[in-house]
């Protein structure tokens, strides 16, 4: 009888070890070694690999001998989704999507599943039965669909004995921490399974020229759970994220292969499933009638989208002694850095007062060009000035107190104008190469903190 053979794996990373240790030296954790039995005997072949597969051997080609073949993408119907895949799904490409419990993911799936023309899709489920997932496609929509096949398995080697007879062009799979292979004698979920049901997949989708998409579960740190080789492995990693007590959910691209890698998508989620939200500038940017004190309105970019979206600021006496210092959406490091320019550069007094920072819509943004969009809203709060409704900014705000360029500015530019905004503030060093007379809008440049302060509060 063959000795039975094992390894240790980390829970946290994935890392492999011959024999069991305390901490694992790849990500320092400590207790997370678990012993799983690997069984890798080459006579157990997924369903769908022929024995041609089996034989096929490539060769070294010189890479001026390759020939090149424009693989035309597969478009959804979902133009959010498009964009943020790049164009569309790409034939043989690998998905991950990961978001909190209860964030849409399976709804936003199923939608495709059931929207998408033409296509073939095969959804396969491991944490929902048949009827649970027709009560949800009944309430998405109203239409006959079918092109659509739910199968309710999670053994692999089952799953591609009924992807052989179906042939679909089109397969979801939600969840691949459910999925489990009998090529390794472990739990769903654990290390070595994701890897080798991810590997499978993998092979699957490159070797039939089937795009697939893998649904993921994420950790309480918010990173998808497994192994971290599961997102090197695939070719396209999504972010689904948004607050559950909020309409709007964003989609972000995290890893593309195929695209940039850092569009972003928005939704709403309404009863009858996902809606898309083709001009997020609109719905970010609060409607008021009067004009407050504590609102700017900064125009930034995630990825090749120009937006337009509000932030609120508010500026009150510490009640409690220590100040306090609070931001939503926003890093509070950055926050806290840009109140110590307007200490020292500018002379506000903000060390004894509470700050606390918001941005509209419940959507974090990274793009430095909101930099002064936050001054700005701060000292309006603090002044008790409010801030001309009509006007907008797009400049990075240095250390020096300096207004720094930002990238791809006249897109900015040209959303503010589309909005209707009479104004927007950028830095000087942005004017080379802009021809101001093609705009209606006015467009301030400015050098300097003081200088945006003398032109809006004298």
């Amino acid at each position: 009888m063959a000795k039975t053979k094992s390894a240790y794996f980390c829970q946290n990373c994935g890392y492999e070890s011959a024999k069991w240790m305390g901490k694992c030296p790849s990500c320092n954790e400590w207790n997370t070694f678990i012993e799983e039995v690997l069984d890798r005997t080459p006579s157990k072949v997924p369903a769908w690999k022929s024995a041609s597969a089996l034989q096929r051997q490539n060769k070294p080609t010189r890479v001026d001998e390759i020939r090149t073949i424009r693989e035309e993408r597969i478009t959804t119907g979902d133009q959010e989704l498009d964009r943020v895949l790049g164009g569309g799904l790409v034939p043989g490409s690998v998905i991950l999507i990961g978001g909190e419990p209860g964030i849409g993911k399976s709804t936003l799936m199923l939608q495709l599943a059931l929207t998408i023309q033409a296509k073939k899709v095969l959804y396969v489920s491991g944490e929902e039965s048949e009827q649970q997932i027709r009560m949800r496609a009944e309430r998405i929509t109203s239409s006959a669909v079918t092109d659509c096949y739910i199968l309710t398995e999670t053994l692999t080697q089952n799953i591609f004995k009924q992807i052989e007879p179906l042939a679909p062009q089109l397969v979801i799979v939600d969840s691949i921490q459910t999925l489990h292979s009998s090529h390794v004698d472990a739990t769903p979920g654990s290390v070595s399974q994701v890897r080798e049901c991810a590997a499978e997949l993998l092979r699957f989708a490159k070797e039939t020229d089937t795009p697939v998409f893998l649904i993921g579960h994420i950790t309480k740190d918010g990173a998808i759970a497994g192994p971290k080789i599961l997102e090197h492995m695939v070719d396209t990693v999504l972010q689904f994220e948004g607050d559950r007590h909020h309409v709007y959910r964003i989609l972000r691209s995290v890893k593309n292969r195929f695209g940039a890698a850092a569009e972003m998508g928005i939704y709403a989620m309404h009863g009858n499933g996902l809606r898309q939200v083709t001009n997020p500038s609109e719905i970010l940017l609060l409607q008021r009638e009067d004009n407050l004190s504590g609102i700017a309105i900064a125009a930034t970019l995630e990825g090749a989208r120009p937006m337009l979206i509000e932030t609120q600021a508010l500026v009150s006496a510490a009640a409690y002694g220590t100040p306090q210092r609070s931001a939503n959406g926003f890093d509070t490091k950055r926050m806290n850095m840009l109140l110590a320019v307007l200490e020292k550069r500018c002379g506000f007094r903000l060390s004894s007062r509470d700050v606390f920072l918001n941005i509209a819509g419940g959507i974090k943004v990274e793009d430095p060009a909101i930099d002064l969009a936050i001054v700005v809203a701060i000292i309006s709060s603090h002044e008790d000035i409010a801030v001309p409704a009509k006007t907008c900014f797009a400049a990075e705000v240095g250390l020096s107190g300096e207004i720094r360029a930002v990238n791809r500015v006249e897109q900015r530019i040209s959303e503010a104008e589309k909005l209707g905004f009479e104004k927007i503030f950028i830095s000087s060093y942005n004017l080379k190469g802009i021809l101001r007379d093609k705009y209606k809008i006015e467009i301030v440049a400015v050098g300097k903190i003081e200088d945006v302060f003398s032109a809006l509060f004298g």
